[in-house]
């Protein structure tokens, strides 16, 4: 294992922005997180298209930061884009994810991370439906999925196959 930068530095707080009574240290968190998710949200690094859990994943629920539990997306927001991630039009709330240019792999993009922690979540596109025309291409190993209370969560796809959220 590589020796970590700052080993001793909070890196995550609860759910409600709060922060723990024992701030999770990066050397913790490495150890809570699969190798994927510490490349994706401490690295920058991106999961190829297709693989993650939640490309094609439209039960009725939210999705929450995998560092830090804070809620960032609804399914609401979610819809089909074909391009190998989750795939959002809004953020949950004002506020929950912080954005930055991003001129990594000679490409012009603008980095979506989580405000509470920090953690590398995608990027932000405009070419998303209307009304807001933004295109949050999110990592899937960067969220967690609740679904919502009552339901049993099973997936779902837009068009109706592959079943969905049931009552």
């Amino acid at each position: 294992m590589s020796e970590l930068p700052n080993d001793d530095r909070p890196v995550a707080g609860e759910r409600d922005g709060t922060t723990r009574d024992r701030a999770e240290t990066a050397r913790d968190l490495r150890d809570r997180l699969t190798p994927l998710a510490w490349r994706v949200t401490q690295e920058a690094g991106t999961e190829a298209p297709f693989t993650g859990e939640f490309w094609d994943h439209f039960a009725a629920g939210d999705y929450h930061c995998v560092v830090c539990g804070a809620l960032l997306f609804e399914s609401g927001a979610k819809f089909h884009s074909s391009c190998g991630w989750p795939s959002f039009s809004e953020i949950a709330a004002q506020g929950r994810v912080t954005s930055s240019e991003d001129l990594s792999h000679g490409m012009h993009r603008i980095e979506v991370r989580c405000a509470t922690c920090g953690a590398h979540l995608g990027h932000v596109f405009p070419d998303g439906p209307e009304p807001t025309g933004l295109r949050y291409c999110i990592n899937s190993v960067a969220l967690t999925f609740e679904p919502d209370a009552g339901t049993v969560e099973s997936g779902g796809r837009p068009d109706g196959r592959g079943g969905g959220a049931e009552t």
